[in-house]
Formats: C-alpha cells, sequence, structure tokens
C-alpha cells in the first residue's frame, strides 16, 4: 500500500464531541476535509449548528448533535443519531473539555487565592471531573457499543477514538485548576485500559496530548491579552504557543489507517513543554 493512500477516511464517518470551538473544531474540519461525514456534537448547540453550516456551505457532509459529555443518556442518543445517519461510526473524537479555571498562579504570574486548593470551590472540581474524565469513559463505551457492530453494520471491523488529554496529564500547571491534573491523567490510564480491552474488537484507542494552544478555553485569555500570548510563549521551548491547525495532522494519523498498529499511545504535542518551561512561572 502506498504511504498517502493509509491516511484515506473517504467514506467514512466521525463523531467528534466538543466540536464546536477550539481543537474539537479543528478536529472535525480535519475529518470533513479528509472526506469523512461527521457529526458534531457539542453542549454549545447554536455554536455546533453555525460552525456545521459554514462547513456545509464548502460541501462538507456535517450533521450536530447537542450532547452535554457528562450525561451518559446524551452521549448514547448522540452516537445513536450518529448511526443512524451513517450506518456505523468509523471515528470517535472523546474531545469535549471544561475549563477548571485558575490555579495558584493567574495567567499573568500572580498568586492567586481562590486557586489554593483549601479554598477551591468543590462544585467547580466536580463539573470537571464530570466533564474532564467521566464524560471521557461516556464517549469511549458509546462508540465502543456501536464500533462492536461495524463489521455487521457497514462492512468495516472495528474503528479509532482518540481522546483529547492533555500535556497536564504528565506535569503540573500552577495556572490550571487543581481538577485539570487528576481528570486528564485518569484519561491517559483510562485510554490505556480501554486500548488493551477493545483491540481483542479491532478497535484502537489512542490519545492527543496537546500543551498550550490558542483556543476558547479560559475564555479564551490568549486570544484577548496579547501580554500573556507573549509571555506563554516565551515560556515553551519551541517559542510559541500552537494554533489550533497545527493538530490536524496528528488528528488525521490517528484516526485513519496510517496508524493502524498504534494503540494505547499518548502522543504529547505541546512544544516541548513536558521538558519545562524556558523560564519558571511566576
Amino acid at each position: 500500500m502506498k504511504t498517502l493512500d493509509q491516511f484515506d477516511i473517504a467514506g467514512r464517518s466521525a463523531l467528534v464531541t466538543g466540536g464546536a470551538s477550539g481543537i474539537g473544531l479543528a478536529y472535525v474540519e480535519t475529518m470533513a476535509e479528509a472526506g469523512a461525514s461527521v457529526t458534531l456534537a457539542d453542549i454549545d448547540i447554536e455554536g455546533a449548528e453555525r460552525e456545521a453550516d459554514r462547513l456545509r456551505s464548502e460541501g462538507y457532509d456535517v450533521r450536530t448533535a447537542a450532547c452535554d459529555v457528562a450525561d451518559l443518556a446524551q452521549v448514547a442518543a448522540a452516537f445513536d443519531g450518529h448511526v443512524d445517519a451513517y450506518g456505523g461510526c468509523d471515528i470517535a473524537f472523546a474531545n469535549a473539555g471544561w475549563d477548571a479555571g485558575n490555579g495558584f498562579w493567574t495567567p499573568d504570574g500572580k498568586r492567586n487565592p481562590e486557586g489554593q486548593i483549601d479554598v477551591y470551590d468543590p462544585q467547580r472540581w466536580y463539573r470537571s471531573i464530570a466533564v474532564n474524565l467521566t464524560g471521557v469513559f461516556h464517549t469511549v463505551r458509546e462508540a465502543a457499543r456501536v464500533m462492536k457492530r461495524n463489521e455487521e453494520a457497514i462492512g468495516r471491523r472495528g474503528g479509532s477514538i482518540i481522546c483529547t488529554s492533555s500535556n497536564a496529564a504528565e506535569v503540573n500547571e500552577a495556572i490550571v485548576g487543581v481538577p485539570y491534573m487528576p481528570a486528564k491523567a485518569g484519561v491517559k490510564h483510562f485510554m490505556r485500559h480501554a486500548a488493551y480491552e477493545l483491540a481483542a474488537y479491532g478497535i484502537r484507542v489512542n490519545a492527543i496530548a496537546p500543551g498550550p494552544f490558542v483556543t476558547n478555553i479560559g475564555g479564551g485569555w490568549l486570544k484577548k491579552n496579547p501580554a500573556a500570548r507573549q509571555a506563554w510563549d516565551e515560556l515553551v521551548p519551541v517559542g510559541r504557543v500552537a494554533e489550533t491547525y497545527q493538530i490536524k495532522p496528528l488528528a488525521l494519523l490517528l484516526a485513519s489507517d496510517a496508524s493502524s498498529y498504534m494503540t494505547g499511545s499518548h502522543v504529547m504535542i505541546d512544544g516541548g513543554m513536558q521538558l519545562g518551561p524556558v523560564k519558571p512561572l511566576g
């Protein structure tokens, strides 16, 4: 088989949670641009419809589903709707995430009293774990349910599941709210367990672990604060925070047969931040 042919996903289908903005939207665009039919699932259904309308106007096959990944019934309904539309599901991105707020340092390098463990809002902890960890479990659970039926339903065995982890699964981040690190570490280890179990069914499970990207999370502060953006550019070993388009080739690799011998991999894309920042924060 020719090398580039292994990246071909034309005629397949993909479901992306948290697909209305940021990295999730980059996944949706990648799948659509590569010829897949896509369900854009997001709690922000207005944003989902807006982006889907834009992509449909460009000739891509994109549908939407309202979905809070913390609610298993909503995740199941999103997959059921996808199967009703496309027969099965070849690719699923367990991507939706939620901002855990500031940690014990603010993005501009000041100590944050509200981010200290002893005063951190427990409700924010519960919601962060529910979306960032339990939501991944819900998505992988439902993806496995439908992918096990793919061979009978659409004549293709198995599928590819890609979880969005973070470099925060590997390193502590002082500016990120305390539940974010344990949630993403949990994603890494759950992904490995799922990969081990589901390999027998031809279902591959991997994770993308982004570092600092310019997205809407945290209120889009990197977009709105040039000083904070410059400070973060100086922290990253390669000298810049990433834009979401830079994650697209990795997403296509893991979604396609080009990664057919990869499962259980936690793939870092963080500009070297796991090596340590160029200068200390604060």
